[in-house]
């Protein structure tokens, strides 16, 4: 299996086919009650438009009783109650719509984000490391917010177009084709040049966008990095590089705010020039006897209460199709490939030592690289047996850490197989298999949370007496209840407020209480001093001693009691054996138990390729 190309951008996807993307979520199959209030939301939309168009009429006969001579002695009272009832009545019917409404909108804008979210963590690897995490979950974040926009202006615009046509079709009814005609022109004018005018912005909110998640992202990684930018007092640079992001962010906004203005001002030429015909229609009818006062009130009035919304429906639509570049990025993430899949029919596996033996490893003939142009392993063969510690060693970029990597499936490879429990890795579920793989990472990384919260990550539904177990396996339960909140101490973004040393002992911690059948420790106590580093290993001997473990290792002193011991170089296993066994040999690894004996680094000299993870 090659390694996946780069794709190009995808190309603008039509408005008509993204929002068929959100209608699964409006109706769903599998929710009878949601299903339900969509269906009682559209009732009371045309009840409420019914009794809104009602209110005009009732206006106009209260005019015509009060404007008749013979009449105006007489207070129509039961107009004017109906009149005021019917008023309470529309904003009833409205309000309770979007009561009812609301639950939808939000389950479904939640329903959106979390498979986006879900998606995300299905992705490979690759992905992760071509992608800024800033524009990731900015681009998932904006489309949440436009699956809400979309909703709350659906109970906007669709209301006002069904009241558009109930009342084009009244004024036909009442007067007669020129009214009903002109209205129609008007309105089909105004939605023809928002669209028009709306379709010509689009490309600038695009842009303004794009930036935006540039921004967002050189904000991310500067902060994430903010040791590093003062190690090389770097500030000015980094504020130079947001704000330059920020001033193109400035001028895409202020475009779009401009075309806006533009916008707005033609849809409100169109309804003001469409209201002075009618009215002049209308007067010219009053004074030839053919339309009463009242008449010509009622016709006004539906005009005006239609352009109320109508020129608030211009904001609704710019609003809409902004939503819909919002939301077209969110379902981009969705198309994104999945390239390390489950397979139709995965094979069992357990997961924790005391429901299982320890594993298996074999390696086949593995082929494997991180670019199309530079392969990492060339054709990488052996084999572990169940409960041995083996130990991977080589100078940089030969290929180490690709194997813990290709074990824990993170890639697939392009030819060859890794085997563990003697069955290739992809017959198994992702779920399944990483959860029998304990990893303890050179580059410990930590949630922003508590230390508890840190190492009972390892296993979730573990009790108190587990967490300080496996923190004192670790050496760190000292520490922990030497801090005044225990426990209960946040460590920071990314575990900053800890030491190298206690990052690393947190993160044996939790892979002591995950309790894996295989344990795969790379470079796990290289953040070590000496003496923490020697009181480690025992506890690292004592977990490793009832499991399969895999060894990544620099320090070749931290190996010598290894079952087995791999030197790899030029991406292939050069030598294998046990310590004492490669010594004598007086090859590859006595070179560099030589080296690193005198003190000097053979990866300094051995001018290897590094292993890069860039696609």
């Amino acid at each position: 299996m090659s390694p996946p190309s780069n794709t190009s951008p995808r190309p603008a996807k039509p408005a008509g086919l993204t929002l068929s993307r959100l209608l699964p979520y409006l109706w769903p199959r599998n929710d009878p009650g949601l299903r339900f209030r969509v269906v009682l939301v559209l009732a009371l939309m045309v009840l409420a438009k019914v009794v809104t168009i009602s209110v005009p009429w009732l206006y106009s006969r209260i005019i015509d009783h009060l404007s008749h001579p013979a009449s105006v002695a007489t207070v129509p009272v039961l107009l004017i109650v109906g009149y005021g009832l019917v008023r309470i009545l529309s904003s009833a019917f409205n309000e309770l719509r979007d009561a009812v409404f609301a639950p939808v909108r939000f389950r479904v804008a939640r329903d959106a984000a979390m498979r986006s979210f879900m998606h995300m963590h299905q992705l490979s690897l690759r992905f992760h490391m071509d992608r800024r995490t800033g524009g990731v979950t900015r681009a998932i974040e904006r489309g949440t917010e436009a699956v809400e926009t979309l909703l709350r202006m659906s109970l906007i615009i669709f209301p006002t177009l069904l009241e558009a046509f109930m009342v084009i079709g009244l004024i036909w009814v009442m007067f007669d084709w020129r009214y009903a005609g002109l209205i129609l022109l008007a309105v089909i004018a105004y939605v023809g040049f928002t669209f028009a005018f709306t379709s010509w912005r689009i490309g600038i909110r695009r842009r303004m966008n794009d930036i935006n998640s540039e921004a967002t992202g050189k904000a991310l990684d500067s902060l994430l990095n903010y040791e590093t930018v003062k190690y090389f007092g770097n500030e000015s640079h980094e504020a130079t590089r947001y704000g330059d992001a920020q001033t193109r962010y400035a001028d895409a906004a202020t475009q779009t705010q401009y075309t806006l203005g533009l916008l707005n001002f033609g849809q409100a030429a169109i309804i003001g020039t469409a209201l002075m015909v009618i009215m002049l229609m209308a007067g010219s009818d009053v004074a030839g006897g053919r339309l009463s006062v009242g008449q010509f009130v009622l016709v006004n009035t539906y005009l005006l209460q239609l352009y109320a919304p109508l020129n608030f429906l211009g904001s609704i639509y710019s609003s809409i199709r902004n939503a819909l570049v919002d939301l077209e990025h969110m379902f981009g993430l969705l198309e994104e490939t999945v390239e390390v899949a489950d397979p139709a029919a995965p094979l069992p596996i357990a997961a924790r030592l005391h429901d299982a033996p320890p594993v298996s490893i074999e390696f086949r003939d593995v082929h494997f690289g991180y670019r199309r142009d530079r392969e990492i392993l060339h054709g990488v063969s052996f084999q572990t047996r169940p409960g041995h510690l083996v130990a991977i060693v080589g100078s940089t970029g030969a290929g180490k850490s690709t194997i813990s990597r290709l074990l824990f499936r993170f890639y697939d490879v392009w030819s060859g197989h890794v085997m563990i429990d003697g069955h290739d890795v992809r017959d198994y579920r992702q779920d399944d298999l990483r959860a029998a793989i304990g990893v303890v990472p050179q580059d410990t990384v930590l949630f922003n949370d508590t230390i508890g919260y840190n190492i009972a990550y390892g296993h979730l539904d573990a009790t108190p007496d587990d967490i300080e177990r496996a923190a004192r396996l670790a050496r760190i339960h000292d520490f922990i209840i030497s801090l005044p909140e225990g426990y209960n101490t946040r460590v920071g973004e990314r575990g900053l407020k800890l030491s190298g040393g206690e990052k690393q002992r947190v993160a044996i911690a939790r892979t002591i209480l995950k309790d894996p059948r295989l344990l795969i420790l790379d470079e796990a106590t290289s953040a070590l001093d000496t003496h923490t580093e020697r009181e480690i290993q025992s506890a690292l001997r004592a977990v490793s001693a009832e499991r399969t473990t895999v060894v990544i290792a620099h320090r070749l002193s931290t190996v010598v009691d290894a079952d087995e011991i791999l030197v790899l170089a030029d991406g292939l296993v050069r030598e294998r054996g046990r310590h004492a066994e490669l010594i004598a040999q007086g090859g590859l690894y006595a070179a560099m138990w030589a080296a690193q004996d005198t003190g000097t680094d053979p990866q300094q000299e051995a001018g290897r390729e590094e292993e890069t993870f860039l696609v």
